[in-house]
């Protein structure tokens, strides 16, 4: 039998939970004084599971910030007194009756994890204090199956992408400990948050009032279920994703998987989300999706012998195609990789028995049903205007990504103004640089790049022609009067060089190497 949480989840007694915000902002419980406590090195230790060096550099520093560190971020027991001490308005008995910790003998015992959690956005840079269950480090062993999660590398990534675009009413689906909903909180109106684990609502309920945040509701239920007949500005999702094999002795936790076979979670969230949008409105989402050889995929018809449907190919067949779609695949794992992958993140290493069980069982389901790859990125759907052609992409991007939100914030703007042709008058963005490379001797380069330095960090090959317009876009002469002028330096046709130079201006425009000129 899976095991589940022992401790029950927390109780977000607002007088209380006010009690606490005050106590840890008095300690000055955050990043950066934790961080100057036990030394970037030790911090820097911690990312990587071991806390050994942060345990060193504050043994024997009973202050408060030493304390509430060894107990909220480590989920260490500490002596109640010192707790109560740190804590002098809630106390470890306030605590305690928060559903955070339980007082035995003269120890606190914590019973969840409470993190500062810095973050940047378009209004600026904050903090959260985030609560959360104890994690395998605190725990020691593998984690229970109703585990409800801190904030991963998943919720970063997906807050990073999350379009900077104020809203009326969003969504956040499958909350888990809330975070998307109180950063998506800080642009919209109005949030709903909702997850399947009722657990995980304590705890996202818990972490908005601890950070102040008032304009969020909590709903229980299944996916789109708890919001059937609403529609919405934006909806964010970091689903339960994770493809695992439905047998006995393979752990399925809920914060990670959604209980479908394979990527049906994906292919479910991809048909029924756009019912959930106004016009305008936009859907994003993290996610894996499977590559699969033929036979094994009936959604995409058969195929040939011996060929494969590629991830994305198969996750396109699920979306309507008047719909606004912009994918990005970040990474393709082999069945293997997966599995090692996600069993170790359970907490279950080689070093186990259970481990080679483990393993074994997903090979096999990979197996069964002909999976070659598993694809992971992000998926971005928009409900765009009627009558207007859909932008539809489909990309695999491995370079880093800088600010991915507002690049996918002005490919989509820069789509709906490609709408009504190219703009007249163009700008270089800021970020671009050509890079020319020579062979030894030639007065002519045998390659030109243009490189952006922001956004998806894309590189885009040129010849003199588009180099030289790109060159020239200074916001003074319009696109056919430079066009004009590299067809007399040429000496060739204006309606042959622009039939050349169209539809690469499309894709500059489109990919923000070039902007319309305000």
């Amino acid at each position: 039998m899976t095991a589940v949480s022992d401790a029950l989840p927390p109780v977000p007694d607002p007088a209380l939970v006010s009690a606490l915000a005050a106590d840890l902002d008095a300690s000055d419980f955050r990043s950066e004084p934790l961080r100057r406590l036990w030394g970037e090195e030790a911090d820097d230790a911690l990312g990587r599971g071991v806390r050994e060096p942060l345990l060193r550099a504050v043994d024997g520093d009973s202050s408060a910030l030493a304390t509430l560190g060894r107990l909220l971020v480590l989920g260490m027991p500490q002596p109640a007194a010192l707790v109560s001490a740190a804590l002098p308005r809630l106390g470890a008995e306030g605590l305690a009756a928060l559903g955070l910790a339980r007082v035995s003998g003269a120890d606190a015992v914590p019973t969840a994890l409470v993190r500062p959690q810095s973050f940047v956005d378009a209004d600026g840079i904050g903090e959260w204090w985030i609560a959360s269950d104890l994690d395998e480090l605190a725990l020691g062993t593998e984690l229970p199956a109703d585990h409800v999660l801190g904030v991963g590398g998943a919720s970063r990534t997906l807050a990073e992408l999350i379009v900077p675009t104020p809203v009326g009413r969003a969504l956040d689906l499958g909350t888990g400990c809330g975070i998307q909903a109180l950063l998506v909180s800080r642009h919209a109106g109005e949030v709903v948050a909702t997850d399947v684990s009722s657990r995980a609502l304590a705890f996202a309920a818990l972490n908005a009032r601890l950070n102040g945040v008032s304009n969020i509701t909590f709903q229980l239920g299944s996916m789109f279920e708890p919001v059937e007949g609403e529609a919405f500005d934006l909806i964010v999702s970091n689903p339960p994703f994770v493809i695992t094999p439905r047998v006995d002795g393979v752990t399925a936790y809920e914060y990670r998987d959604g209980g479908l076979i394979g990527d049906a979670l994906v292919e479910q969230f991809v048909r029924s989300a756009p019912a959930h949008l106004t016009p305008g409105g936009i859907a994003q989402l993290l996610g894996n999706w499977e590559s699969v050889s033929s036979g094994s995929d009936p959604s995409t018809g058969p195929g040939a012998e011996g060929s494969t449907t590629s991830g994305l190919d198969r996750l396109e067949s699920w979306i309507a195609p008047d719909l606004d779609a912009w994918v990005i695949q970040r990474e393709e794992l082999t069945p293997l990789e997966y599995a090692e992958l996600w069993i170790r993140d359970g907490g279950t290493t080689p070093r186990e028995p259970t481990f080679g069980r483990m393993l074994e069982a997903w090979l096999d389901d990979f197996a069964g049903r002909g999976v070659t790859a598993v694809g992971f990125g992000y998926v971005l759907l928009r409900r765009g205007a009627a009558g207007r052609a859909p932008l539809r992409r489909f990309e695999r991007l491995s370079q880093p990504l800088s600010a991915p939100g507002r690049a996918l914030r002005d490919g989509l703007a820069a789509h709906d103004v490609l709408g009504d042709g190219i703009p007249q008058t163009l700008v270089t963005a800021s970020d671009v640089t050509e890079a020319r490379h020579y062979m030894p001797g030639d007065d002519d380069p045998s390659v030109i790049e243009l490189r952006q330095g922001g956004g998806f960090g894309r590189t885009v090959s040129a010849d003199t022609a588009l180099a030289g317009f790109v060159g020239a876009c200074d916001g003074e002469l319009t696109v056919s009067q430079i066009a004009g002028a590299l067809a007399d330096l040429f000496d060739v046709p204006l309606a042959d060089l622009w039939a050349e130079l169209e539809p690469r201006i499309r894709e500059l425009v489109q990919d923000g190497f070039l902007v319309a000129a305000s």
